[in-house]
């Protein structure tokens, strides 16, 4: 097992979300992408990802992704981001050589926007 261990109150703290990818955009002069994600009941929030490397904008629309929907918000490049898509493949696994590219966390099946993740 790597990394260290919570508790099971750590993690009941996320609140994970399942989130429809309404807008996308590129942020000028970045690797960044700009989100509108609709996330049901929570609303609609704007996300900033780092995955223009590996992703147009138009990939992302209409995919139902997984987010971290109680992150504090933070700017990036002066964009503001109000949660963060969950991707499998960080930074250290692309140099390593074990994926390509960030695998972006979806949900199959037909699930509304704003459902819990438990």
């Amino acid at each position: 097992m790597s990394g260290q261990t919570i508790s099971i109150n750590d993690f009941a703290k996320l609140d994970l979300r399942v989130g429809v990818v309404k807008e996308a955009e590129p942020i000028p002069g970045t690797r960044l992408i700009k989100l509108i994600v609709d996330l049901g009941e929570l609303g609609t929030r704007q996300l900033v990802a780092g995955l223009g490397e590996w992703y147009k904008p138009e990939d992302f629309i209409g995919k139902k992704i997984i987010v971290v929907a109680n992150l504090e918000p933070k700017r990036i490049r002066g964009v503001l981001s109000q949660g963060m898509l969950l991707a499998a493949g960080c930074k250290e696994d692309i140099k390593s050589g074990k994926v390509e590219k960030p695998v972006l966390l979806t949900v199959d099946g037909e699930v509304p926007p704003g459902t819990k993740i438990c």
